[in-house]
């Protein structure tokens, strides 16, 4: 089986090179041309451009991370439309679902703010490809070589970690391994529709925090008032303050399996 990656610089691509060997590297520089040149005998195109979330939004940057995504999925899938792919899976995250609700993929509320629309846009743009399509919306992505993890550690690792206000926010994440174990199942199982790449343990900021300050043996004193984030980042804190508690209920009804279901684990895994 042949696999073209598109977004393969960032944290889940470069983890993707190393699962599905000699992937074909598509690039966001790729003219229409190209890319159906690259197409050629590919069977699964995997999409996962989008310029870094983590950043203080201008309005200049929200351009770039609508175009960035929306641009970049639309002239993708006109190229996928034109090849003999058989399968497109592409990306979107769980900021989609509205804050402070309890959620799996048939939850259909939404907030009115800059994520949500982001997310919808980006996922009506793959919705477009007329072969077989798979989104996967995801939680935070944790690991040892990059993701939120990565800028937490020296911080945490100082003794400066601390919760974020109170803590009561809920975080849904995935280790990275259980994301690649995905992309398998479902290209193997050729599954298609929407789904949810989150563990099926989402826990509160509070939880997250002491247990990443136990595992590495320091204190978690210092909590984050959301005003500091928020002269930081500006809209953008939205990411990091926002209440997301998401299950992955389409993907166990499909029978996958979690190795890593708990945050303990996960950490636990990720540390040593």
């Amino acid at each position: 089986m042949k696999i073209a990656l598109n977004g393969a610089s960032g944290f889940v691509g470069t983890a993707l090179q190393e699962t599905f060997k000699n992937c074909v590297i598509l690039d966001r520089n790729d003219n229409d041309e190209m890319l159906v040149h690259k197409l050629k005998d590919v069977d699964v195109v995997i999409n996962l451009a989008g310029a870094p979330i983590i950043k203080r939004w201008s309005d200049p940057y929200k351009k770039t991370l609508v175009r960035s995504r929306i641009d970049t999925t639309r002239q993708l899938v006109d190229a996928v439309n034109q090849s003999d792919v058989k399968h497109f899976i592409s990306t979107s995250a769980i900021g989609i679902y509205p804050n402070d609700t309890s959620c799996d993929e048939s939850c259909e509320q939404r907030d009115d703010n800059f994520l949500t629309h982001l997310a919808e846009a980006w996922e009506s743009e793959a919705l477009k490809c007329n072969k077989k399509t798979t989104i996967l919306r995801f939680g935070i992505v944790l690991g040892k070589e990059g993701g939120a993890l990565a800028q937490m550690l020296p911080p945490f690792r100082l003794g400066l970690g601390g919760t974020i206000a109170d803590g009561s926010m809920m975080t849904s994440w995935i280790h990275i391994k259980d994301l690649l174990s995905i992309y398998s199942f479902v290209i193997e199982n050729k599954l298609e529709g929407t789904y949810n790449a989150t563990a099926p343990h989402p826990v509160s900021n509070y939880t997250f925090t002491k247990t990443l300050g136990r595992l590495l043996h320091r204190p978690t004193l210092l909590p984050i008032p959301h005003f500091a984030l928020r002269l930081m980042y500006a809209e953008a804190a939205s990411v990091l303050i926002d209440s997301k508690e998401v299950y992955p209920k389409a993907l166990q009804k499909a029978g996958f399996t979690f190795t890593y279901e708990e945050i303990n684990t996960a950490l636990q895994e990720i540390l040593t």
